[in-house]
């Protein structure tokens, strides 16, 4: 480790976005002084690899954010809840990559691309949206600063990883399963916690966690509060649908959204969006040049292509984006906040 640079501790660092938060670390060369590797007391014990050097992974107590600069939570809501003001007593700043604190008042829930300045406004939590607003956001905003924004109705392809390492693995045992002509008994999916569960091999589930009374998911209600809360819209007219398929990496989405100008092209929508920071667009259908799940996995940036504009609705476009749910829909983001915190001299040395 460094003499200089910062304390950092990663909580949930044997978790699928805890490694691909170290391995975004390693990658960015992030001013690193001291390293702590935090868990569950299950996950207690095992070592970690960063930089070529062995770390063991301790267990996460209120004690363990002693001289922590910045804490990266994910780990679950509970731990979240429980750990992250504990962090911040010690004086360290939080960025949460859970549910927990997003929608808290006096939370600044950040996409760098969107909206840094909130970052200013942090009491030791920022929080990091969820992975499949994101990407709708980093995609919205360069037309939205352009052009307005009134009405935006997402459905989203969204890959089993979002739901963790048990769900990868329950959808290759089932693909195997059905392949070789045998039944299948699903365990996990759509949540694990629900009353059925469905197969995801071969299937699409129009089911991202629970239920609400409104009859929308609470992933659909996460994209739609959050997103009026990441770009100050309360009254941005958003609807949501979320669908689980059988991709290992990478959220789709298909996006109709509306601006307040009229007249506008297709042409002049990607014009914004090819020189938006953290976009690439990839869009020729003559060649067809479009954005997969397939393609973006280990990429950091948010993919758009199928820019077109609706055929009744003079104001009305429609895009399709996609990006790694665990980099910039989780550990990419995360660190990325981070950085921004560094950059905006909002952390300091010590």
């Amino acid at each position: 480790m460094n003499t200089r640079g910062f304390h950092i501790a990663v909580v949930g660092a044997t978790g699928a976005v805890g490694q691909q938060m170290l391995r975004t670390l390693e990658e960015r060369d992030f001013p690193i002084r001291q390293l702590t590797l935090l868990s569950s007391a299950r996950s207690a014990g095992k070592t970690l690899l960063y930089k070529g050097e062995e770390f063991t992974v301790q267990e996460a107590k209120p004690e363990s954010f002693e001289g922590v600069d910045i804490a990266l939570f994910s780990a679950g809501g509970s731990i979240s809840k429980q750990l992250a003001p504990e962090a911040v007593k010690r004086g360290a700043i939080v960025v949460d990559n859970t549910s927990a604190y997003r929608m808290d008042e006096g939370v600044p829930l950040v996409v760098p691309e969107v909206n840094k300045e909130d970052l200013k406004k942090h009491n030791g939590i920022i929080a990091n949206p969820n992975c499949s607003t994101i990407q709708m956001v980093a995609a919205l905003e360069p037309i939205r600063q352009s052009y307005g924004l009134k009405k935006v109705i997402v459905s989203t392809y969204q890959a089993v990883s979002g739901a963790g390492a048990q769900a990868i693995n329950e959808m290759y045992g089932q693909t195997e399963s059905i392949l070789e002509g045998k039944e299948v008994t699903p365990e996990i999916l759509p949540v694990g916690s629900d009353k059925k569960h469905y197969q995801i091999a071969f299937n699409a589930i129009p089911q991202i966690d629970k239920f609400q009374d409104n009859g929308f998911t609470f992933e659909e209600m996460k994209m739609i509060n959050e997103t009026k809360k990441i770009m100050h819209m309360p009254e941005l007219s958003v609807a949501a649908t979320c669908v689980r398929l059988p991709i290992e990496t990478g959220h789709s989405e298909s996006v109709y959204f509306e601006v307040e100008t009229q007249g506008l092209s297709a042409a002049e929508i990607k014009n914004k969006l090819k020189e938006a920071p953290g976009i690439v667009l990839e869009d020729n259908p003559d060649e067809q040049v479009y954005p997969m799940p397939a393609h973006c996995v280990g990429k950091k940036e948010v993919f758009v292509g199928r820019v077109r504009k609706d055929l009744d609705e003079d104001t009305g476009f429609h895009m399709w984006v996609v990006s790694d749910n665990l980099l910039k829909g989780a550990a990419w983001n995360s660190v990325q906040i981070a950085e921004t915190l560094i950059e905006m001299e909002l952390v300091k040395e010590k």
